[in-house]
């Protein structure tokens, strides 16, 4: 305990963060050769799948969606947000313990939180990035723009720690670090070079908006990278085109390091079904 801290200051233990929402991303393969001992798979036994999948019977998480993953490394795949973790594992849990789930193996996850990046300047930091720009912080112009950014503080902090999830068809996802190399820390680097070349990356995103929706959540602690990046896209040549964009930023450039990606198309439990033969 801090030696300033009293029991009266500090929060109820929860399994609910004090600020944000659980993350999870869930990645699942067919056992094929389990599904031809299997035999014909019935419309209940479907049925039960298709309830897991869409947690129809369970309390459902804030936000669910399912995919079907492109390329060999999984079938299909569920991202789901909620305050409380156990209700996003349920329905892991409710997959794998479906009349199906003898034929599923789980291949990856993914567990983080969202949050408000450190980076995301405050009012103050905002009016200070107007004058190194060369706004007069006298002028009206100036005035208005702090008032305005002040205005849409609140939806921007909501939009990180409870997002909606958007109903486009491509979304890819992957982990990814800041590497601690020599002469490359970023942990290391000054907090006003972070923030400049954070500022750079986001500037690159920006040029896609209302093509690709990203969602960056934590995972520092909680998993073995420490950020996970989903992006959602109106048509998945965008998701190419802003990770092969953002590459040339600073921040991923020189301290960027990725893991597997992971390609997914939003599709129902029927659809999934359907897709993949069962």
């Amino acid at each position: 305990m801090h030696p300033h801290s009293s029991p009266a200051s500090l929060p109820e233990p929860s399994v609910v963060p004090v600020q944000g929402w659980h993350c999870g991303h869930y990645f699942y393969r067919w056992n094929r050769e389990f599904l031809t001992s299997f035999g014909r798979v019935s419309a209940a036994v479907r049925s039960d799948f298709v309830q897991a999948i869409q947690a129809a019977d369970i309390k459902k998480p804030e936000r669910l969606q399912s995919f079907i993953v492109s390329g060999h490394k999984a079938d299909f795949a569920i991202i789901a947000m909620d305050p409380n973790p156990l209700t996003i594992d349920y329905v892991h849990q409710r997959i794998m313990s479906s009349a199906l789930g003898g034929a599923i193996e789980p291949v990856y996850s993914f567990v983080s939180m969202s949050e408000i990046s450190e980076y995301l300047p405050d009012k103050e930091q905002y009016a200070q990035k107007l004058i190194r720009t060369g706004e007069d912080p006298t002028s009206a112009t100036f005035q208005a723009k702090v008032a305005s950014y002040e205005k849409r503080l609140p939806m921007m902090h909501a939009q990180r720690l409870a997002p909606e999830f958007p109903n486009w068809p491509a979304m890819c996802f992957y982990p990814m670090n800041k590497v601690r190399n020599v002469g490359a820390n970023w942990f290391l680097e000054p907090f006003s070079s972070r923030t400049e070349m954070m500022a750079e990356h986001a500037q690159s995103g920006m040029a896609f908006a209302g093509r690709v929706s990203q969602l960056v959540t934590a995972s520092v602690g909680l998993d073995d990278w420490e950020w996970g990046v989903t992006l959602w896209a109106r048509n998945p040549q965008f998701l190419k085109e802003i990770v092969y964009t953002m590459r040339f930023d600073s921040a991923s450039a020189r301290f960027g390091q990725f893991g597997q990606f992971f390609t997914g198309y939003l599709s129902t439990a029927e659809q999934i079904l359907q897709h993949c033969r069962v």
